[in-house]
């Protein structure tokens, strides 16, 4: 963190700033199950293991990363309660919620690619095991 308590900006997304907005937002928003935190963070606060578990199979370690990374670059807030035992919640900010209508977008692309390119091909393989 800088000297006035906010996150510092990750190499990450400064190099991405000195090329391309595009790169800004794929630098931000790219890695493992960042766009299906955000996802589920669209529907309201949750704690770290309602998180987990609306994700899918993520290890402890990716979840706390990307939690971490997005919580750096402002998209999602972590609130701990001072309680016992103790209570995180994790929410978007304004910038994370922002992301609303782009992650509705994707969700329709993908949907519409498993169904004209991923499942003819799962017909015709028979699985979703890789060709050797």
């Amino acid at each position: 963190m800088d000297s006035e308590g906010e996150p510092t900006l990750r190499d990450p997304v400064r190099r991405a700033y000195e090329v391309c907005p595009v790169e800004v937002s794929v630098a931000v928003l790219g890695g493992s199950w960042k766009m299906t935190i955000v996802k589920n963070l669209l529907e309201g606060p949750m704690r770290y293991g309602a998180l987990g578990r609306a994700v899918g199979p993520v290890t402890p370690r990716v979840l706390t990363r990307q939690l971490r990374e997005l919580e750096s670059d402002g998209i999602v807030q972590r609130t701990a309660f001072p309680e016992v035992p103790p209570r995180v919640e994790y929410s978007l900010t304004e910038q994370g919620q922002a992301l609303g209508p782009f992650v509705s977008a994707l969700n329709e692309w993908g949907k519409n690619y498993a169904t004209e390119v991923i499942e003819p091909k799962v017909a015709r393989q028979g699985s979703l095991a890789p060709a050797l």
